[in-house]
């Protein structure tokens, strides 16, 4: 009887399953018409490789955080060598669900593959040029615009130094301590404050909770002692970083929004709030010195090296120079520099560099809600005086996202930033080329890329994202 069932079983008609259909999308791209400088020989095979790796990439994205490979190992497989030769390259045992845990690479061979260079990105040369739209230093380009065929050695990562994937809520601001290499603090939504170590190995030092909203900004003492922070929820509040106690709370009638420890006086703090105003708080008695009003919440600020200028950004995408008393905490504004778009938009970011190779002087990098990065020239011996150098459009942000320098890429030349998108990758921009202003971008965050930050020598960058990854990305080394 057993051999009966299996001969009829044999004989039975099989059903097509889907694999074996055939898919009119594929026949629709393969055929295609042809542009006048389009490659013959290796045009029709790039569309075929195109449409299956985005048929399948969003399967592969899925199981390399349910199978427990690195994502290194996934990127070393999609990007295996196709020259006839062994296409094996050692898979990473890390996982990006193991908190603090090291991505190391095991062998020189797996370094060339995990280095985010744009070599790759020559087959979709021809789509990027469609996308692309730059014509001028205020141009405006598309996050995954036209690209350069090579990332240059300043450029290059070997991947992922380690993650912090611990927080359940988007993480808002990421910071690497005041002239340090290995200190990492990160503010998230669900208003913790979590500082960590990122060597030997990477670790969580201490979760700083105390906050009830949103944590929008923190700062570092000199010293890295103490840390400063302002919340959605009204108030700043200072912490002790090796005991993980909050030493001191400041209420405010407004939310606070962005905070700065003076550079050369830490008993001063610079808090910008919603209430259209800075206030300068004692930080050993909670008090206010002094204040001043602006015409909207101002939303981002920075200090100068010196401590006698405040820089900082409204709501409504204007930017303001306050001179400040170190000794005394007096404030005036004698400079304001107005948006120059019809819509105004918030700015997300202020920072301040004390030299660049472009301006031949201080620098002043600014972002706003709306996508536009602007390079500003200062003038200190005018009180901070601003003359726009250039700029760039991006795409609008949904999200309250920072951009920051580049400071060691751009001392080779250029003006290199580095900033968050909302398609999940992290950018690289020279905002002193008309044409090619992206030059490279890391990938492997899954949800959009909120905040970033160097460390103090500048081979680890940190990015995080809306979904509470923190990613630590490691430099090539160069000569």
């Amino acid at each position: 009887m057993a051999e009966q069932e299996i001969e009829k079983n044999s004989q039975a008609p099989r059903k097509p399953s889907k694999a074996n259909l055939h898919d009119p999308e594929l026949f629709s791209c393969l055929l295609q018409p042809l542009s006048s400088d389009s490659d013959l020989n290796y045009v029709g095979i790039r569309r075929l490789l195109l449409y299956r790796k985005a048929e399948s990439g969003a399967h592969r994205r899925v199981d390399w955080r349910c199978n427990g490979k690195g994502y290194v190992a996934y990127r070393n497989f999609i990007r295996r060598p196709n020259n006839g030769g062994s296409s094996h390259v050692p898979s990473q045992s890390s996982t990006p669900g193991n908190s603090g845990r090291w991505i190391q690479s095991s062998s020189p061979l797996s370094h060339l593959y995990d280095r985010d260079s744009l070599g790759s990105s020559r087959d979709l040369r021809g789509a990027s040029r469609a996308l692309s739209h730059t014509s001028s230093f205020s141009s405006i380009t598309s996050d995954n615009g036209h690209l350069r065929h090579k990332a240059e050695p300043a450029y290059s990562f070997v991947g992922m130094h380690c993650i912090f994937d611990q927080c359940k809520a988007a993480v808002t601001v990421v910071k690497f301590g005041h002239m340090s290499s290995d200190l990492l603090a990160y503010g998230a939504s669900d208003g913790t404050l979590t500082v960590c170590t990122v060597s030997q190995p990477p670790s969580v030092i201490n979760e700083l909770k105390g906050h009830s909203k949103d944590v929008t900004d923190f700062d570092f003492s000199s010293n890295n002692q103490y840390i400063a922070s302002s919340s959605m929820d009204k108030t700043v509040r200072v912490w002790e970083i090796s005991k993980g106690h909050c030493i001191r709370i400041i209420y405010g009638v407004s939310s606070q929004l962005c905070i700065r420890f003076h550079p050369v006086n830490n008993n001063f703090l610079s808090v910008g709030n919603s209430n259209k105003e800075i206030n300068v708080f004692n930080f050993s008695t909670g008090r206010v010195i002094n204040k001043t009003t602006f015409d909207n919440e101002v939303s981002a600020i920075d200090h100068d090296h010196t401590g006698h200028l405040i820089f900082c950004g409204d709501a409504q995408g204007s930017i303001y120079t306050v001179s400040m008393d170190s000794h005394t905490g007096a404030l005036s504004r004698p400079h304001r520099q107005r948006s120059s778009n019809k819509r105004s938009s918030p700015i997300t970011t202020v920072q301040y560099r004390t030299f660049s190779l472009l301006a031949g002087g201080p620098v002043l990098l600014t972002s706003a809600q709306d996508g536009s990065l602007s390079f500003f020239s200062v003038a200190v011996e005018i009180q901070g005086y601003l003359t726009l150098r250039c700029s760039l459009q991006l795409a609008p942000r949904i999200h309250f996202f920072r951009a920051s320098f580049c400071p060691l890429l751009s001392l080779e030349k250029g003006e290199y930033i580095v900033a968050g998108s909302e398609d999940t990758n992290v950018y690289f921009y020279d905002l002193t080329r008309p044409r090619n202003t992206c030059v490279n971008k890391l990938q492997g965050h899954r949800f959009p890329v909120i905040g970033v930050a160097w460390n103090h020598g500048e081979n680890l960058l940190a990015s995080s994202d809306f979904y509470g990854t923190v990613i630590v990305w490691k430099r090539a080394k160069t000569n």
